[in-house]
């Protein structure tokens, strides 16, 4: 059975290589696919079409674009339970507001 994820994933993943061939026209950092990418990895999916179909609606020249990371809501794990192999790790999660953080890739770590 395929992961659930991975059914929004690949075609996102497609996109982004196909797009990299053609001049860059997103108007944000991180780019629109790249977004909607970060959203399906740590959200549902209905949650992460609704943020990522918000994002490409705002993509246009009434908005000014600029730096807009992914909000997610997360609990925060009891330290006990964190993993203690932190060689891995993909995203940083920057506090924002009660239960609401910041999703910043880490591209130092590949």
């Amino acid at each position: 059975m395929i992961n659930n994820k991975k059914l929004y994933l690949v075609p996102l993943s497609a996109y982004q290589y196909i797009s990299r061939l053609l001049p860059g026209s997103c108007r944000y950092y991180p780019t629109c696919s790249e977004y909607a990418k970060w959203h399906f990895e740590l959200n549902a999916p209905h949650k992460a079409f609704a943020q990522s179909g918000l994002r490409i609606l705002r993509c246009n020249q009434l908005f000014t674009g600029g730096i807009d990371y992914p909000v997610i809501k997360y609990k925060i794990p009891h330290l006990l339970t964190l993993n203690q192999n932190l060689k891995h790790i993909k995203y940083w999660i920057v506090p924002k507001g009660e239960h609401l953080f910041y999703i910043i890739k880490d591209y130092g770590a590949y």
